[in-house]
């Protein structure tokens, strides 16, 4: 289709500053706005906490913004081998959080 693309963030495209905060949570920075089933979320500094089948995005560092979504175990591998990474899709003018890897085989697809 014209006009989507998947976009992987990895740590090393994140300028060093995606990573693990402790098992279960990741810290990125993402330096576009993006959304999150319809809630748009501003470029910056997050950390997801995922606990289960829940993941909470959290801003940090004065970045308000938070929301708990739902995700399920994705299938396959890691985009970005063994870092960190979202993944997201890139509808016409927006990019839409699709993923959360935290390790090369555990990663979370957002529910739609």
């Amino acid at each position: 289709m014209k006009g989507i693309k998947t976009v992987v963030m990895t740590a090393a495209l994140l300028a060093g500053t995606a990573g693990f905060a402790r098992a279960g949570e990741v810290e990125v920075k993402v330096p576009f706005p993006f959304t999150v089933h319809g809630k748009t979320m501003p470029a910056g500094e997050y950390r997801l906490e995922n606990e289960g089948d829940v993941i909470l995005i959290r801003g940090e560092h004065g970045n308000k913004t938070g929301m708990f979504v739902m995700g399920m175990p994705a299938g396959g591998h890691d985009p970005a081998g063994e870092k960190p990474a979202l993944t997201f899709r890139r509808d016409e003018k927006e990019y839409r959080l699709t993923g959360v890897w935290e390790s090369g085989s555990e990663g979370e697809e957002i529910r739609r």
